[in-house]
């Protein structure tokens, strides 16, 4: 019976977790993107459009990916991956900007695209939270092991060239050492796998080849 018990709750708690983090994420979410909505629909700034589709594209990539049952545990591992994702979204429009909008909204879609990419290759394996849903090794994952950190990077330059105010270069700052923070939480669960492990000796970079 005690068998029984602990079996029904190993299976509960993956998908305990796994709803936790998608109510929290898509709320915290659909929240910024309705607020870059309102300022797009005020300003008619193609910049915070994208911005709208940034973050779209994450909710919907939550909703439809698969339960893991090897999720970190670590309130630690949680605390990063949640301040990684919600950081970025308290960046707010202001200031001139330092280059032509063209410029600006071309580094946004390409970081975008790189994200469509892997969020692509990745499939249902997408997640917020530190887990091992499976190894992926194709498409961008091919150059760098964290590709969809890399392109959230190339937005985050794109909106902060269109609105460079202090604000935003402290909300980016901040997120980027969660988000490297994140990385090597990611990185400790998948290495318990020895398919990860071979990968690391493959793929060298975490998210910048030649840097990091």
């Amino acid at each position: 019976m005690k068998s029984a018990i602990f079996q029904l709750r190993k299976v509960k708690l993956p998908f305990a977790l796994d709803m936790l983090e998608r109510a929290t994420a898509a709320t915290f979410l659909s929240f910024f993107a309705m607020r870059f909505l309102d300022a797009y629909m005020e300003t008619g700034k193609v910049i915070l459009l994208l911005q709208v589709v940034a973050e779209c594209l994450i909710i919907g990539f939550l909703l439809v990916r698969r339960i893991s049952n090897q999720v970190s545990l670590s309130p630690t591992d949680w605390c990063v991956a949640v301040a990684g994702t919600i950081l970025p979204l308290f960046a707010i429009p202001g200031g001139e900007p330092l280059v032509p909008v063209s410029l600006s909204g071309a580094f946004m879609l390409t970081g975008i695209i790189i994200n469509i990419w892997a969020k692509l290759s990745l499939r249902r394996s997408f997640g917020i939270v530190a887990a091992n849903r499976g190894v992926k090794t194709n498409g961008p994952y091919n150059f760098v092991r964290h590709p969809m950190y890399f392109g959230y990077v190339v937005t985050q330059i794109g909106f902060l060239l269109a609105n460079p105010t202090i604000h935003n270069i402290v909300c980016y700052l901040s997120a980027s050492t969660f988000q490297v923070l994140r990385i090597l939480a990611e990185e400790r669960t998948l290495s318990q796998d020895q398919e990860y492990k071979i990968y690391t000796v493959k793929v060298r970079n975490r998210l910048i080849r030649g840097v990091f």
